[in-house]
This record gives structure tokens, C-alpha cells and sequence, in this order.
């Protein structure tokens, strides 16, 4: 991923899509980008989020800057982990957000696949190389 992407996407919000019987797009502030370009999304309320995951193991992360208007869709595929220093990472900084009453279960790694411009403009629905 290029280092614009990778700088939006650590200072953006993003909104997870999933889909099976029900559709579900879930907007996420805990996450961030891996060294190999992997997406780790921190699982707080993500329960129809993982029951889709379970069907089909497809997602969309999109995210883009509300000024100016720069975005991205990245479309891949998502693991679940329920432990690990990934999952400690987001347990500790969940839970310091919200003075213990609230943690995280697990986290989401996502190998994207394919990252799409959503930039209004010439390169809008452009697919990036991811490296």
C-alpha cells in the first residue's frame, strides 16, 4: 500500500461491510495498519460483523477524509483471533478508553486484496497496486 492509503487509513474512520443473509456495514476507531499492509480492526461490537465473516469470510473497509474528500475501498478477506499481542493490544487500549467497563473480545485481520479510488475525480474507481 502506498503511503498516502496507509496514512489515511490510521487517521480516518472506517466502515466495515459484510454480508449474508444480512447485509452490515459497521463504522470501527479501533485499528490500524500492519507493516505487510494487513488491516487489524480491534473487535468491541462486532457480533453481526463476525456471524457474516463466518459465512463467506469477505469485507470491504472503506474510509476516506471528510475535507478533502480523498477515499478508498479496499476489498479482502478477514481472520478472527482471540488472543495473541494483537488482541492484548486492543484489550488494554479499549479498556483504558473506557475505564475498564468495556474491552475488547478479539481482533480482525484483514488481507486486503484489492484497494479501489473513491476519490471524486480522473483516478475514481482506479484499483491501486497493493505493493
Amino acid at each position: 500500500m502506498n503511503e498516502n492509503l496507509v496514512k489515511l487509513l490510521k487517521e480516518q474512520l472506517w466502515y466495515l461491510g459484510t454480508y449474508s443473509d444480512e447485509p452490515n456495514v459497521v463504522p470501527v476507531t479501533f485499528k490500524d495498519v500492519t507493516a505487510d499492509g494487513k488491516l487489524i480492526v480491534g473487535d468491541v461490537f462486532l457480533e453481526t460483523t463476525l456471524s457474516n465473516l463466518k459465512c463467506n469470510g469477505k469485507i470491504s473497509v472503506s474510509a476516506c477524509n471528510g475535507t478533502t474528500m480523498e477515499g478508498y475501498q479496499i476489498k479482502g478477506t478477514a481472520k478472527y483471533m482471540t488472543e495473541g499481542s494483537i488482541v492484548d493490544t486492543f484489550k488494554n487500549l479499549v479498556s483504558q478508553i473506557f475505564n475498564g467497563a468495556i474491552t475488547a473480545k478479539g481482533a480482525l485481520i484483514i488481507t486486503p486484496e484489492r484497494v479501489i479510488v473513491t476519490t471524486p475525480g480522473a483516478d475514481n474507481k482506479k484499483v491501486i497496486e497493493l505493493f
